[in-house]
């Protein structure tokens, strides 16, 4: 059984949701800008931040690299999937 990340962290799950939910508006709104020049919204950035770093979590396990824990390494990965994600998305969109 895997242990929960939030209680690994030290914290309760409603602060991991609250931490989430900033570090997916921070990371949604930098991938905005720097793929559009503007964000998408609070909301649309949230959902792409949070989306951005389930995509960037998965890339970078697959090439085997890690930007350790904590609030920055998650904004990092989590910018990382979100231009990857507005990338495929924008290719889908013209085809």
């Amino acid at each position: 059984m895997e242990a929960d990340p939030a209680a690994v962290a030290g914290m309760s799950t409603a602060t991991a949701l609250i931490v989430m939910i900033i570090v997916g508006a921070i990371a949604g709104w930098l991938a905005g800008v720097i793929m559009k020049g503007s964000g998408y919204g609070l909301v649309g950035d949230i959902i792409i931040g949070i989306l951005g770093g389930v995509v960037g979590g998965w890339i970078l396990r697959a090439i085997g690299l890690s930007l350790g824990g904590g609030i920055v390494g998650a904004i990092i990965v989590a910018v990382i999937g979100a231009i990857v994600l507005i990338a495929i998305l924008r290719v889908l969109k013209r085809a």
